[in-house]
C-alpha cells in the first residue's frame, strides 16, 4: 500500500481540489553489501559528531543553516513547513500549455496525484478538461523542502504530476558536438536514408510496455546462483577483452542498413506464417 508524501490541494485560480501526493515510480534495484576485500566483513557508515567521534543516532539530528562560520540558524521540519504552508501543501497551477511543447530532456520524475473524499468531483473535471483541450498545467510544488516547477498531465483516469527541470538544469547542446542537419555533408546518400526509413516502418509497433524485460538484472542474478552453486563466492571472473583495432573503422552503413531490413522483413514473414498455422482450424475427428 503506497503511502502518500503529503496531503493539500490543486489550486487554479480559485478553484481547490482536495489532493493526495504519492510517488509515482518503484525501484527494484540489486542491493549489494559493501565488503573488505580482506575479510568481506560488511562496512558500515557512522553518523558522528566531528568534535567528540560520539555516534550520533537519526532522533538526535537537526537541520542547521550556517549563516558564519560556525554559526548556525537550526530549523525544524515543522519551521520548514511554516515558512510557507500554502507552498508545501499545493500544486499551484501557474498556466496551460501544449504537452507537446514541452522538450523530453526537461522531464524528471513522476508523481501521481489522487483527490481526497471532498476532492473527487473537481478532480474528475480537471481531467476530462485537461483531455479534451490537449492541454497541461504548468504548476509549481514544494516536496522535501526544495521548489520544483512541474507539469500536470491526465493519464487514463490519473492525474500524473512530472516534476520538470528548470532550464538552468539543461545541459545547452551547443557544448557539444553535435552534425547539423546538412547530412549530405557527413556522406549521408537519399538512398541510406530511404533505407533506414523502411528499417523503422519494419519495426513499428504498438507501445506495449510489458515486452520490455530488465535483461541485464536477470543476467546478474544467474551468474550470482551460478556462482553460490560452484562455491565461488569471493573472486568474480574477469571479463574477456578484445583488443582495440588500430586506425579509423570504415562502416559501410547501406550495408548495415539494408541487413537490418531483411532480416527484420524474414522476421515478420517467418511470424506471420507461425501465426497463420496457428490460427488454421484443425480437421474434426469423424465420429463412427
Amino acid at each position: 500500500m503506497a503511502h502518500a508524501i503529503w496531503k493539500g490541494s490543486i489550486s487554479f485560480g480559485l478553484v481547490q481540489i482536495p489532493v493526495e501526493l504519492y510517488p509515482g515510480e518503484k525501484r527494484d534495484d540489486l542491493s549489494f553489501t559493501t565488503l573488505d576485500k580482506e575479510d568481506l566483513a560488511p562496512v558500515g557508515y557512522k553518523r558522528y559528531n566531528k568534535n567528540t567521534g560520539r555516534e550520533i543516532g537519526w532522533n538526535d539530528i537537526i537541520k542547521g543553516y550556517e549563516y558564519e562560520e560556525g554559526r548556525y540558524v537550526v530549523l525544524t521540519e515543522e519551521d520548514l513547513k511554516n515558512a510557507n504552508p500554502k507552498a508545501t501543501q499545493t500544486v499551484e497551477i501557474m498556466s496551460f500549455v501544449d504537452g507537446k511543447e514541452i522538450p523530453p530532456e526537461y522531464f524528471d520524475k513522476p508523481y501521481y496525484l489522487a483527490p481526497s473524499a471532498k476532492g473527487k468531483k473537481g478532480y474528475a473535471l480537471l481531467r476530462e478538461t485537461l483531455k479534451k483541450s490537449g492541454k497541461v498545467g504548468i504548476a509549481r510544488v514544494v516536496i522535501h523542502t526544495r521548489e520544483y516547477m512541474a507539469a500536470l498531465i491526465p493519464q487514463g483516469n490519473a492525474l500524473v504530476l512530472d516534476l520538470l527541470r528548470f532550464p538552468y538544469e539543461v545541459r545547452d547542446t551547443a557544448d557539444l558536438n553535435i552534425p547539423g542537419e546538412e547530412i549530405s555533408e557527413l556522406g549521408v546518400t537519399n538512398k541510406e536514408l530511404q533505407m533506414a526509413e523502411m528499417l523503422v516502418d519494419g519495426m513499428v509497433d504498438k507501445w506495449d510496455p510489458s515486452k520490455y524485460k530488465d535483461a541485464y538484472r536477470k543476467d546478474v542474478m544467474k551468474m550470482i546462483q551460478e556462482k553460490i552453486k560452484t562455491g565461488d563466492t569471493r573472486h568474480l571472473a574477469e571479463a574477456e577483452t578484445k583488443e582495440e583495432k588500430k586506425g579509423a573503422e570504415i562502416i559501410d552503413l547501406m550495408s548495415l542498413l539494408k541487413k537490418s531490413v531483411e532480416a527484420r522483413a524474414a522476421e515478420k514473414k517467418k511470424t506471420g506464417s507461425s501465426e497463420k498455422r496457428s490460427a488454421r482450424p484443425r480437421p474434426s475427428k469423424k465420429v463412427a
